[in-house]
């Protein structure tokens, strides 16, 4: 077990790190393609973040890894509401503008509410994926949308920081295309060693993939949400760290399962629908009420509500673990 182990460590490493080559080569690419820094901050961005779960679950489904698509997915969904939101809060309480109350998570709640209409019957087609994929574009669509109509107000934080970051480590053309191919390159590469590791010890433990799919593998590629928003708190940027959570939960709902059910037709685990679907969406409804504003004042997500979100992930993953020592 310590070569899987260590080949989920080294994974892991390269594919964070991979990313991140990736995002700034595309980035620099669609600078040069004249796209404006605010579209980047929320697509190509955006992306980046869920470039490790499209790659591992998209990879996982090629294998024929289902339960690990899938728990890759949903975990790393149950993993960036109460861990890194819980995390985030600890370190700054969040601030939520009723704009987010009101329309991007009434968004993501449909979706997650559309998710489970897709697996509830125990069966993910490749139509069912189709049909994921493209929500995922008219939601993406909507998003763009709403983000250009604000374009000339000065609370464009993402798109100046995306701007910055630039004018502070400039590339040539030929520079971002090595780093986009080379980082997409890497992100394939660990993503095999990961779900290599990742299967070798589910086999070797006697559990399902699905268990380790939402462990490890969902705390692993979850880790570029945790690293950015942690950043955006520190530097009082809520929208951001917020915004990433939702952006990805959207992103891993509808294109991560649903390249991975092109991919492969699969058939869906009973506990997806009776335990993992349902936590997902409790910790959903949950931030209508923390981020509800109380008496005219901002709603905020403060220290003891992301220390209740923590416990609950806890929670989460001790059951998680017990299943696996009883099996």
């Amino acid at each position: 077990m310590a070569l899987p182990l260590l080949m989920i460590v080294i994974g892991l490493i390269v594919l964070v790190w991979s990313a991140d080559i990736f995002v700034e080569g595309a980035a620099a690419i669609a600078r040069f393609l004249g796209m404006s820094p605010l579209l980047i901050g929320m697509v190509v961005i955006g992306f980046g973040t869920s470039a490790p779960e499209l790659t591992v679950s998209a990879l996982s489904a090629w294998q024929g890894n289902p339960g690990l698509a899938l728990g890759n997915a949903y975990g790393s969904n149950i993993t960036n509401i109460a861990l890194i939101l819980g995390a985030v809060a600890l370190i700054s309480p969040i601030v939520v503008h009723s704009q987010i109350v009101k329309k991007e998570l009434p968004v993501l709640f449909a979706v997650t509410v559309f998710a489970l209409g897709q697996v509830y019957d125990g069966d993910l087609s490749r139509m069912d994926a189709v049909l994921e994929l493209a929500v995922f574009v008219g939601v993406m669509t909507w998003m763009i949308r709403q983000g250009l109509s604000k374009k000339a107000e000065k609370s464009d934080v993402l798109g100046e920081e995306v701007a910055d970051e630039m004018e502070e480590h400039p590339m040539s053309f030929a520079q971002s295309v090595i780093w986009l191919i080379g980082g997409l390159l890497l992100l394939v590469i660990s993503s095999r060693l990961l779900v290599w590791g990742a299967v070798s010890i589910a086999q070797d433990l006697g559990v399902s993939d699905l268990v380790i799919g939402l462990t490890i593998v969902a705390i692993g590629t979850s880790l570029p949400e945790l690293a950015s928003s942690i950043a955006a708190a520190r530097k009082g940027e809520h929208d951001l760290a917020l915004g990433n959570i939702i952006g990805s939960n959207l992103f891993n709902t509808l294109a991560v399962i649903g390249l991975a059910g092109v991919i492969q037709p699969m058939s869906i685990p009973v506990e997806i629908v009776n335990r993992d679907w349902p936590l997902m969406a409790l910790l959903t409804i949950s931030l209508f009420f923390l981020g509800y504003s109380r008496k005219g004042e901002q709603g905020r997500i403060n220290r003891v509500e992301g220390g209740i979100l923590l416990a609950i992930y806890a929670s989460y993953t001790v059951y998680l673990i017990n299943t696996v020592v009883s099996a």
